[in-house]
């Protein structure tokens, strides 16, 4: 599946689940796209390894896990590009063509 198929995919599920009946902010969609990633850290720090994917006895069919905080990421921002239109294959490619333009380490920046 291509990228595109994906963002449409994303987006049209957020449709017929109903969650874009009303506008909703840019921030808070952003939010929401980071409070993925905050999840994906708790699971690290509960020990989960970053590939490891497991079931929860309150909810036996919803997997759980690093890699499933970090797809909930991706369909959030599939979603978000589906809403905005955004060609997100093509920024991509655009992006990691500059990217491959970067010297080495690029700044060296540390956190």
């Amino acid at each position: 599946m291509k990228v595109n198929d994906c963002v449409h995919e994303a987006y049209q599920n957020a449709l017929e689940k109903g969650w874009w009946e009303d506008e909703r902010p840019l921030g808070e969609l952003i939010a929401l796209m980071h409070s993925e990633l905050s999840e994906a850290l708790e699971e690290h720090r509960n020990g989960k390894q970053p590939s490891e994917v497991y079931y929860n006895d309150n909810k036996p069919n919803k997997p759980e896990g690093v890699a499933v905080e970090l797809a909930d990421c991706i369909i959030r921002i599939f979603d978000f590009c589906g809403r905005y239109d955004i060609d997100l294959e093509s920024i991509l490619k655009l992006k990691m063509e500059y990217n491959s333009t970067r010297p080495y380490r690029h700044g060296n920046k540390v956190i």
